[in-house]
């Protein structure tokens, strides 16, 4: 989850959109409703699916129609088939909801809804951003962003009444100055809206994190990432990746990045000891071609094993290539490895070939496990 838009944002529309919502009546101001969708978010997040359902169909029989439940449903189906690709089966009934949401959102005009349903528009299109952004689809994502900028800049004019909208603006902030840095790609687009501020960016999120029951584990997703990949900061990034474990200890997403900051700041006896006790995870098969990598760094780093190390990145980057473009970051680190091996057995051709092709993979360069 490094540098894209993190499934965090729908779950801040679907908590806030419920708790303030008026649209349909005030259908769900009621706590057991709230209570309700909380419960459900948290299984989805825990990767408790069976869980998760049986709130989906509680919901969709008490407001059937309702522009949340597509949203709800979007995002189980996101984390259920997670890593969500191309040519997943999942696919069309991700962005058919998506859709719907959207389109339900545009029909409501009601002036005395507008924030709850910019918020919920917002996350609609966030989830979709972060769908096409993930795979690489440049095409869908450039028009998505230049119609969803009008809505993330009018929820600057709504943090005085829901605090929920600080790490929008957090967002726009850190990512409008940081993103095009990092991603020369976006330089272009980012030309055409005002400038951001990372440090106002990190405030923002900062503050969600601090103070927020319902948001902090989103807000500790967004700053493990930007903490790991932008500020180069892997102390501070393994703070909030353990803190987002400690949370949802079953998501094998935030597993993977929190064994992946131990390995970074060199804590290998404990970045062992997770994947010892990750034995319910590993039936996640994009986790567990991350942990064959994750084993290559150790036998290399700690064990001084190139032999074994070896077969295990190529192992891992044969596991992972099935996933597209979610497993180029951890190819990559495999890569890396195999050319620090080829430089140690004094095959320098492979291991420049090896270098091209993990700095070809990398999202950031500087993520190598090189010391």
């Amino acid at each position: 989850m490094n540098t894209r838009y993190k499934i965090s944002i729908i779950l801040i529309g679907i908590l806030s959109y419920l708790s303030t919502s008026s649209l349909n009546g005030q259908i769900l101001k009621d706590s057991a409703s709230i209570s309700l969708i909380k419960r459900g978010i948290d299984y989805i997040y825990n990767f408790q699916f069976n869980d998760a359902y049986k709130v989906s169909a509680e919901l969709n029989k008490l407001y059937p129609g309702h522009p949340v439940n597509y949203l709800y449903n979007g995002m189980l189906t996101y984390w259920e088939n997670y890593p969500l690709i191309t040519t997943s089966d999942a696919r069309a009934l991700f962005e058919e909801d998506m859709n719907k949401c959207i389109e339900g959102c545009d029909k409501i005009k009601n002036p005395a809804d507008e924030a709850e349903i910019l918020l919920v528009n917002l996350c609609a299109r966030g989830l979709l951003l972060l769908y096409y952004t993930d795979n690489y689809l440049s095409l869908e994502v450039f028009p998505m962003a230049a119609s969803t900028y009008q809505c993330i800049r009018h929820s600057f004019d709504f943090t005085a009444h829901y605090s929920d909208f600080y790490f929008f603006t957090g967002v726009y902030n850190y990512y409008r100055e940081a993103y095009p840095d990092a991603h020369p790609v976006y330089k272009t687009l980012a030309f055409l809206f005002p400038r951001g501020s990372k440090i106002k960016g990190l405030e923002d999120l900062q503050v969600v994190a601090k103070n927020s029951i319902i948001l902090k584990a989103e807000a500790y997703s967004f700053l493990t990432s930007i903490f790991l990949s932008f500020e180069n900061n892997y102390q501070q990034a393994t703070f909030y990746s353990k803190n987002l474990h400690v949370i949802y200890p079953d998501n094998p997403e935030y597993l993977g990045s929190y064994i992946k900051n131990l390995l970074l700041i060199k804590e290998y006896n404990e970045a062992e000891k997770e994947i010892a006790s990750s034995v319910s995870n590993l039936k996640n098969p994009f986790f567990q071609a991350q942990v064959t990598i994750f084993k290559g760094i150790l036998l290399e780093k700690k064990y001084h094993d190139n032999n074994q190390a070896q077969q295990f990145y190529l192992k891992g980057i044969k596991d992972i290539s099935v996933f597209r473009s979610y497993g180029n970051e951890y190819a990559a680190y495999a890569y890396f490895g195999l050319s620090r091996i080829s430089r140690i057995n004094g095959d320098n051709d492979k291991m420049e070939m090896y270098r091209k092709l993990a700095l070809k993979l990398a999202d950031f360069k500087n993520i190598d496990f090189d010391e």
